[in-house]
């Protein structure tokens, strides 16, 4: 499946280390029409460069947008996911960017740090493959089309 990159004009962006999950992601996305804009990076470190313009992400600017959506997976290399979310969650420049964690951690105390740093939703992925396609296309859904938030041009 080819791959967004296009990083001025995203959506969705889509912080996950597992190729096979970000396969799965885009493929289920893409087949509800959600995946037109998606960007993948695959480590926190690339998702804070990409979300506040700094290193290769550079041109990206205070005139590119923001996503609509940040999916966003707390087992990453380099800079863990929580540390992404408490970032993002902290700057008033992108405080308001909604945040899906979509994550294999059933861990409780992982749930609650995502709360306290401000997630917008908690989502454990589903082990059975058409569960999983089942939940990213709710998320797509929700985030993409229901919910309205005050960075949108609609």
């Amino acid at each position: 499946m080819e791959r967004n990159t296009n990083f001025k004009e995203v959506d969705i962006l889509l912080v996950e280390d597992d190729p096979n999950d970000v396969e799965l992601i885009l493929r289920t996305l893409k087949k509800y029409n959600f995946g037109n804009q998606v960007y993948v990076v695959k480590d926190g470190e690339e998702a804070l460069e990409f979300i506040f313009g700094t290193g290769k992400y550079a041109e990206r600017t205070a005139s590119s947008k923001n996503p609509k959506v940040i999916l966003l997976d707390l087992k990453l290399p380099k800079v863990s996911g929580l540390e992404v979310l408490q970032k993002v969650k902290a700057d008033e420049r992108t405080k308001e960017i909604p945040i899906v964690v979509i994550t294999s951690s059933k861990e409780n105390v992982d749930l609650k740090e995502s709360y306290k740093f401000g997630v917008n939703s908690y989502v454990i992925k589903p082990i059975k493959f058409d569960d999983f396609a089942a939940a990213i296309s709710q998320v797509g859904l929700y985030w993409m089309v229901l919910n309205k938030s005050t960075h949108t041009d609609d």
